[in-house]
C-alpha cells in the first residue's frame, strides 16, 4: 500500500523557541531519515514545501476563481512537507513516529486512495 507522511509545522512559529544547534541537527536528521527511505526503496516520492509567504490560496469571488496571497487556510498548523512510501501501514506509522520523537509535532499518515479504496459513486 501507499501511504503519504505528512509533516506539519507554522515554520516561523516552530523555529523561533528553537537553537540554531537543534535546527540543524533537525536538518541532518531529516537528510539521513530520507536517504536511508529512498535507499531502501520504500519513497515513491518526497519534498519540503516552501515557507507559507511564498504560497498563494485560491477561492471562489464572485463566481470565479481568484488567487491571492492570502489570508491562507484557516489553520495553525500548516504542511510543511512529505512523504509518499509503499509500505505497511505500521511501517508508515513507524517511519512518522521517528520523526514525531525528534520535532515533536504531528504528523498524518493518510493511505493513498486507489482502486480498492475508491470510494463507489
Amino acid at each position: 500500500m501507499k501511504y503519504m507522511i505528512m509533516m506539519f509545522g507554522g515554520l516561523g512559529a516552530t523555529l523561533e523557541r528553537r537553537t540554531p544547534e537543534w535546527i540543524t541537527s533537525m536538518h541532518e536528521f531529516m537528510l539521513k531519515l530520507d536517504g536511508e527511505l529512498k535507499e531502501s526503496g520504500e519513497v515513491v516520492a518526497s519534498h519540503g514545501l516552501v515557507d507559507t509567504s511564498q504560497a498563494k490560496t485560491v477561492r471562489f469571488q464572485n463566481g470565479v476563481p481568484v488567487p491571492t496571497d492570502g489570508p491562507f487556510a484557516e489553520v495553525k498548523e500548516s504542511l510543511a512537507g512529505y512523504w509518499i512510501v509503499d509500505v505497511s501501514e505500521g511501517r508508515a506509522i513507524e517511519i512518522a513516529s521517528q520523526v514525531v520523537a525528534f520535532i515533536e509535532y504531528p504528523m498524518e499518515v493518510r493511505r493513498i486512495m486507489d482502486e480498492s479504496s475508491a470510494p463507489e459513486l
